[in-house]
């Protein structure tokens, strides 16, 4: 084989890896740019890499993402961004590549905003154990190759990351059209102003965060029923300055985002706004609000090549 041939074989290696590595670094890092990039820098160390002595070419590419990853996660950038509270997850459609594995529910799980948010929680180490072990399966033993740690402390990793994922859980998976029909009666609610219904469709413990559409310095939270409702009503009460902000009168779409049901605030073919919830014995428990634009990019892509629907709402 000449080294032309070659090259495009040890390519096309990569590339049959690209959506898992990508997948990876997105529970890793929660957001699909950095992910992207992470992907990238993996493909220039495999270049750059004598491949004839990488044996198990799959594995090679999973330790250099997860370690490109935890590198990310250290610095001082990532840092300050999550610890100043301006940090969430970017959103992701559902469908996008990304979000895969998912074929069990611990996979499905671990992509969720909730227990991305959740991971914020866990050291860089026990986020790397968790996801290597509950997204991809890897073997304690694997792990421990990856990370360069003895087996003994990959599972004690892992104890702590489920206990403290577990700990905060809120819920497991909802059907959806049980999901869609929730989250219909809460944009009815808003749109009509009606709070006594909003504040009975949340739970008592419930909780919304919003970015501010990337104006606030750090992120907005609230944390009783009354609270949220009254900023809902407020928020999805359409005005002219709302409107020139926005930059035109959207309409108003039903969505899964990363599993769970979506509000997407859509004018033409971009989406400005996604709110997003998590439901849990029939009620609202965290309402999400994400406008920030760097943060949609990848969403909007998405939503492009889904194609048109009827939206809930045609004109906000």
């Amino acid at each position: 084989m000449d080294s032309t041939a070659a090259d495009r074989f040890d390519t096309s290696l990569f590339e049959a890896s690209r959506n898992r590595l990508a997948s990876l670094a997105y529970r890793l890092l929660g957001s699909a740019a950095d992910a992207e990039d992470a992907v990238q820098d993996a493909f220039l160390h495999w270049q750059a890499a004598d491949r004839q002595r990488i044996k198990v070419p799959e594995a090679w590419l999973t330790k250099v993402v997860t370690n490109l990853c935890l590198d990310r996660l250290r610095s001082a950038r990532a840092r300050r961004e999550r610890t100043a509270g301006v940090w969430l997850p970017e959103p992701l459609l559902d469908g996008d590549p990304m979000l895969g594995p998912a074929d069990s529910f611990e996979q499905r799980e671990s992509v969720s905003l909730a227990v991305l948010t959740l991971m914020e929680r866990l050291s860089p180490l026990e986020r790397a154990v968790y996801v290597l072990r509950e997204a991809f399966s890897h073997s304690h033993a694997e792990i421990a190759e990856i990370l360069d740690m003895t087996e003994s402390a990959s599972q004690q990793h892992l104890h702590r990351a489920r206990r403290r994922i577990t700990a905060a859980r809120r819920g497991g998976e909802v059907d959806p059209a049980s999901a869609r029909r929730v989250v219909e009666e809460f944009l009815a609610a808003a749109a009509s102003g009606r709070t006594a219904r909003l504040v009975a469709l949340l739970t008592d413990d419930a909780t919304a965060i919003s970015d501010g559409a990337g104006l606030a310095e750090k992120l907005l939270w609230y944390d009783t029923p009354h609270h949220i409702a009254a900023v809902v009503r407020a928020g999805f009460k359409p005005t002219p300055a709302k409107r020139r902000f926005a930059g035109g009168t959207p309409a108003i779409h039903y969505a899964r985002v990363n599993g769970a049901p979506a509000l997407l605030f859509v004018i033409g073919d971009q989406v400005i706004g996604a709110v997003t919830f998590d439901i849990t014995g029939g009620r609202i428990a965290t309402v999400r609000g994400i406008a920030t634009p760097a943060r949609l990019v990848r969403l909007t892509s998405a939503w492009r090549q889904h194609g048109p629907d009827t939206p809930l709402i045609s004109q906000w």
